[in-house]
């Protein structure tokens, strides 16, 4: 996924977090970065769509998570998100999945892990 100026605004219009790191690149060199930074919620939000679109996909539910970011993201960086299964719960329908988010480049912005409750999609 490209990030783009687009998304940040929506971000910001969703949960009100309207911090100038964001949206202000002479502020975000100021407190030391490259020029303003992705919310890392954006960033952390592709892993949700991993989740529930492919591994494990629809009917995956959030239970926890832990993401530790690692780099800063810009708008125009393209990321990507991957997920593997770290652990399977016996006796319930629990599974522990790996979390990495990682720049074109192969430059990891993010790690993590996620515990999901697993459910199948009734059919009709």
């Amino acid at each position: 996924m490209m990030i783009t100026p687009d998304h940040l605004e929506a971000f910001a219009r969703l949960s009100g977090d309207r911090n100038p790191a964001h949206f202000d690149d002479s502020f975000a060199r100021g407190i030391g970065f490259d020029g303003r930074i992705a919310h890392g919620a954006v960033t952390a939000s592709l892993l949700s769509a991993v989740l529930g679109m492919d591994l494990p996909g629809p009917g995956s539910i959030f239970l926890e998570q832990r993401i530790r970011f690692t780099k800063p993201v810009y708008p125009g960086d393209r990321i990507t998100a991957r997920l593997a299964v770290a652990k399977v719960r016996e006796d319930k329908p629990i599974v522990t999945l790996s979390a990495v988010v990682t720049k074109a480049d192969g430059t990891r912005v993010a790690e993590g892990e996620l515990v999901v409750l697993v459910r199948e999609p009734a059919t009709a």
